[in-house]
Protein backbone atom coordinates (compact mmCIF):
# COMPACT_ATOMS: atom_id res chain seq x y z
CA UNK A 1 0.00 0.00 0.00
CA UNK A 2 1.31 3.62 -1.02
CA UNK A 3 0.48 6.30 1.37
CA UNK A 4 0.75 9.71 0.29
CA UNK A 5 2.98 11.88 2.79
CA UNK A 6 2.63 15.14 0.81
CA UNK A 7 2.24 18.24 2.76
CA UNK A 8 -0.80 20.75 1.89
CA UNK A 9 0.21 24.04 1.97
CA UNK A 10 -2.49 26.15 3.32
CA UNK A 11 -3.10 29.07 1.27
CA UNK A 12 -0.99 32.16 1.96
CA UNK A 13 -3.20 34.65 4.20
CA UNK A 14 -3.81 37.70 2.61
CA UNK A 15 -0.50 40.27 3.07
CA UNK A 16 0.25 44.24 2.58
CA UNK A 17 3.38 45.95 2.50
CA UNK A 18 4.06 49.90 3.27
CA UNK A 19 7.29 51.79 3.15
CA UNK A 20 8.32 55.03 5.00
CA UNK A 21 11.34 57.13 4.51
CA UNK A 22 12.89 57.47 7.80
CA UNK A 23 16.22 59.42 8.96
CA UNK A 24 17.69 55.53 8.82
CA UNK A 25 16.60 54.74 5.19
CA UNK A 26 13.34 53.76 3.93
CA UNK A 27 11.58 51.14 5.85
CA UNK A 28 9.61 48.28 4.53
CA UNK A 29 6.51 47.11 6.57
CA UNK A 30 4.88 44.10 5.51
CA UNK A 31 2.34 42.31 7.54
CA UNK A 32 -1.03 39.94 7.44
CA UNK A 33 -3.98 39.99 9.28
CA UNK A 34 -2.16 38.14 12.47
CA UNK A 35 -0.06 40.95 12.43
CA UNK A 36 3.63 42.85 11.39
CA UNK A 37 5.43 39.80 9.86
CA UNK A 38 8.67 41.66 8.43
CA UNK A 39 10.70 45.17 8.82
CA UNK A 40 13.31 45.77 5.74
CA UNK A 41 15.86 48.68 5.76
CA UNK A 42 16.43 49.67 2.68
CA UNK A 43 20.12 51.35 1.53
CA UNK A 44 19.61 53.54 -0.96
CA UNK A 45 21.37 51.36 -3.81
CA UNK A 46 17.45 49.70 -2.98
CA UNK A 47 19.58 46.69 -1.08
CA UNK A 48 18.27 44.94 2.02
CA UNK A 49 19.59 42.40 4.68
CA UNK A 50 17.46 40.05 3.24
CA UNK A 51 16.68 41.21 -0.64
CA UNK A 52 15.70 44.04 -2.40
CA UNK A 53 13.08 46.46 -1.03
CA UNK A 54 11.37 46.26 -4.85
CA UNK A 55 10.67 42.67 -4.47
CA UNK A 56 9.52 42.34 -0.95
CA UNK A 57 7.16 44.95 -2.52
CA UNK A 58 6.08 42.85 -5.32
CA UNK A 59 3.98 40.02 -3.48
CA UNK A 60 1.97 38.91 -6.21
CA UNK A 61 -1.61 39.30 -5.08
CA UNK A 62 -4.59 41.76 -5.30
CA UNK A 63 -5.24 44.55 -3.08
CA UNK A 64 -5.69 43.34 0.48
CA UNK A 65 -8.37 43.33 2.69
CA UNK A 66 -8.84 46.63 4.70
CA UNK A 67 -8.07 45.14 8.23
CA UNK A 68 -4.39 43.82 6.88
CA UNK A 69 -3.47 46.94 5.30
CA UNK A 70 -5.00 48.97 8.68
CA UNK A 71 -2.51 46.55 10.07
CA UNK A 72 0.76 47.37 8.52
CA UNK A 73 -0.66 51.46 8.67
CA UNK A 74 -0.34 50.69 12.70
CA UNK A 75 2.79 49.75 12.34
CA UNK A 76 3.88 52.44 10.24
CA UNK A 77 2.28 54.84 11.97
CA UNK A 78 3.59 53.72 15.32
CA UNK A 79 7.23 53.31 13.82
CA UNK A 80 6.75 56.94 12.67
CA UNK A 81 6.03 58.47 16.02
CA UNK A 82 8.72 56.44 17.89
CA UNK A 83 11.17 58.01 15.08
CA UNK A 84 10.02 60.99 15.80
CA UNK A 85 10.60 60.69 19.78
CA UNK A 86 6.58 61.31 20.19
CA UNK A 87 5.62 57.74 20.68
CA UNK A 88 5.70 55.42 23.88
CA UNK A 89 3.99 52.15 23.36
CA UNK A 90 3.81 49.49 20.54
CA UNK A 91 0.34 47.89 20.30
CA UNK A 92 0.54 46.63 16.43
CA UNK A 93 0.48 42.68 16.47
CA UNK A 94 2.88 40.93 15.66
CA UNK A 95 3.31 37.45 13.66
CA UNK A 96 6.76 36.06 13.73
CA UNK A 97 7.83 32.42 12.95
CA UNK A 98 10.89 30.89 14.42
CA UNK A 99 12.10 28.40 16.86
CA UNK A 100 10.90 28.36 20.41
CA UNK A 101 14.12 29.46 21.77
CA UNK A 102 14.26 32.55 18.83
CA UNK A 103 10.80 33.25 19.98
CA UNK A 104 11.49 33.27 24.01
CA UNK A 105 14.45 35.52 23.01
CA UNK A 106 12.41 37.71 20.89
CA UNK A 107 9.44 38.40 22.98
CA UNK A 108 12.43 39.10 26.22
CA UNK A 109 13.74 41.55 23.74
CA UNK A 110 10.73 43.72 24.15
CA UNK A 111 11.02 43.91 27.76
CA UNK A 112 14.13 45.88 27.67
CA UNK A 113 13.36 49.47 28.38
CA UNK A 114 14.55 52.07 25.75
CA UNK A 115 17.39 54.02 26.65
CA UNK A 116 18.77 50.26 28.01
CA UNK A 117 20.81 47.65 26.65
CA UNK A 118 21.92 43.91 28.00
CA UNK A 119 24.90 41.99 26.89
CA UNK A 120 24.32 38.27 24.61
CA UNK A 121 24.96 36.71 27.72
CA UNK A 122 22.36 38.52 30.29
CA UNK A 123 19.76 37.90 27.78
CA UNK A 124 20.95 34.19 27.27
CA UNK A 125 20.39 33.92 30.78
CA UNK A 126 17.31 35.72 31.41
CA UNK A 127 15.80 33.44 28.67
CA UNK A 128 16.81 30.42 30.86
CA UNK A 129 19.73 29.33 29.19
CA UNK A 130 22.91 30.82 30.16
CA UNK A 131 25.68 30.22 27.94
CA UNK A 132 24.15 30.91 24.96
CA UNK A 133 25.07 34.11 24.07
CA UNK A 134 26.39 32.99 20.73
CA UNK A 135 22.21 31.74 19.82
CA UNK A 136 20.95 34.67 21.24
CA UNK A 137 23.16 36.71 18.83
CA UNK A 138 22.08 34.32 16.09
CA UNK A 139 18.12 34.83 17.05
CA UNK A 140 18.90 38.42 17.05
CA UNK A 141 20.51 38.40 13.68
CA UNK A 142 17.11 36.09 12.44
CA UNK A 143 14.76 39.01 14.02
CA UNK A 144 11.84 39.75 11.18
CA UNK A 145 10.83 42.78 13.27
CA UNK A 146 13.31 45.07 14.18
CA UNK A 147 12.75 48.21 15.93
CA UNK A 148 9.12 46.82 17.21
CA UNK A 149 11.53 44.05 18.50
CA UNK A 150 14.51 45.66 19.65
CA UNK A 151 17.29 43.74 18.77
CA UNK A 152 19.62 46.36 18.82
CA UNK A 153 19.82 46.94 22.37
CA UNK A 154 21.75 43.89 22.80
CA UNK A 155 25.25 44.58 23.06
CA UNK A 156 28.90 42.70 23.42
CA UNK A 157 29.95 42.13 27.33
CA UNK A 158 32.23 45.02 27.16
CA UNK A 159 29.31 47.55 25.62
CA UNK A 160 30.66 47.43 22.28
CA UNK A 161 27.99 47.24 19.06
CA UNK A 162 28.08 43.70 17.55
CA UNK A 163 26.09 42.47 14.70
CA UNK A 164 22.76 44.24 13.23
CA UNK A 165 21.13 42.80 10.28
CA UNK A 166 20.49 46.49 8.82
CA UNK A 167 24.02 47.63 10.03
CA UNK A 168 25.94 48.74 12.70
CA UNK A 169 25.38 52.45 12.06
CA UNK A 170 21.22 52.35 12.26
CA UNK A 171 21.98 49.92 15.69
CA UNK A 172 23.93 52.74 16.60
CA UNK A 173 21.44 55.64 15.22
CA UNK A 174 18.62 53.69 17.53
CA UNK A 175 20.81 53.82 20.91
CA UNK A 176 21.30 57.68 20.67
CA UNK A 177 17.96 58.08 19.06
CA UNK A 178 16.15 56.43 22.35
CA UNK A 179 19.19 58.01 25.02
CA UNK A 180 18.74 61.66 23.11
CA UNK A 181 14.98 61.01 23.35
CA UNK A 182 14.71 61.11 27.31
CA UNK A 183 12.74 58.22 27.19
CA UNK A 184 15.21 56.79 29.97
CA UNK A 185 15.35 53.44 31.32
CA UNK A 186 12.60 53.17 33.15
CA UNK A 187 9.79 53.21 29.91
CA UNK A 188 8.95 49.79 27.97
CA UNK A 189 7.68 50.88 24.74
CA UNK A 190 6.11 47.80 24.38
CA UNK A 191 3.31 45.65 24.74
CA UNK A 192 3.89 42.05 25.91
Amino acid sequence: MIVNTAKVKAPAAPRASISIESPIGLINIEATDEGITAIHFADPDGATAHGSVAARRNLGEAAPPLDVAGVAQQAADEIAAYLGQAHTLFTTPIATLGTAFQRRVWDFLRTIPAGETMSYGAVAAAVGSPGASRAVGMACGRNPIPIIVPCHRVVAADGSLHGFSAGLWRKEWLLEHESVSGRGSSENLWTT
